[in-house]
């Protein structure tokens, strides 16, 4: 039982991370898709 617990613990942290990194992803094109529609500048 703790080798399953141990495996679920190292192998949750690449999802925390992939989900971690589609929010940025999906905000990131958001806030283009926004500029764009505003003309204006990302940065």
């Amino acid at each position: 039982m703790q080798t399953f617990i141990l495996a679920l613990y190292v192998l949750i942290w690449p999802l925390i991370s992939l989900a971690i990194f589609a929010i940025i992803g999906v905000a990131t094109v958001k806030d283009i898709r926004v500029a764009k529609r505003e003309k204006r500048e990302l940065v």
